[in-house]
């Protein structure tokens, strides 16, 4: 590769992480992505929506695999999932941990049935609350009757969100092959919610 084709592949990362940051997710300072202990409070609204989306589960709204047509993993594999479009910038610091997870979601116990209905719920909850990235811990599974059964149900129900953009294996600190990093795209109302902000901001000058 030429000098020249370096720098505009350079150029062209970086252009498009700025993208991904003006639309909030948020590299963090420190040396890893953190938890953030007020994105776990039960608020009126989650309740509603966890209300809701019950309902809507009972009623076919859950469209999520039950788990027999699952493809079966190594408690050892990798996760590793990005849609097109998603700049190789963005995915690799997903990849590194290094953006701030404002939700999480532990799987431990849980049964398949119980692990569908959890991760449909956090994630429609996360969807609609403005949520970029999130942290999912479903374990290895290593030495069960069924290793990696949970990790394998996240791994084939995550890319039928049309909102998840990608989501790859976490790093140690997070859990490593045990959990995995997800990344949302903005909602709507997100999305006007910025726009507003941005003409807030252009008006003053």
């Amino acid at each position: 590769m030429s000098v020249e084709e370096s720098t505009n592949k350079s150029q062209t990362d970086t252009e498009g992480f700025a993208s991904m940051l003006d639309d909030g997710v948020v590299p963090h300072s420190g040396k890893g992505a953190h938890i953030s202990s007020t994105a776990t409070k039960q608020t009126p609204g989650m309740v509603e929506r966890r209300k809701a989306a019950q309902q809507d589960d009972q009623s076919g709204g859950n469209q999520l695999d039950a788990g027999t047509t699952i493809k079966q993993l190594d408690p050892f594999d990798v996760l590793s999932f990005v849609r097109p479009g998603v700049q190789h910038g963005v995915y690799k610091n997903l990849r590194l941990g290094k953006y701030d997870i404002h939700s999480s979601l532990d799987l431990h116990g849980r049964t398949v049935d119980q692990a569908r209905q959890d991760v449909w719920r956090f994630l429609e909850d996360g969807f609609a609350q403005g949520i970029r990235c999130c942290l999912i811990t479903h374990g290895k599974g290593q030495g069960r009757e069924e290793p990696a059964k949970i990790k394998s149900c996240v791994n084939h129900w995550l890319p039928q969100f049309t909102y998840v953009l990608a989501y790859h294996t976490a790093q140690k600190m997070h859990g490593g092959l045990g959990a995995t990093y997800v990344l949302l795209s903005k909602s709507a109302a997100s999305k006007q919610k910025t726009a507003r902000q941005h003409q807030h901001r252009a008006n003053k000058y």
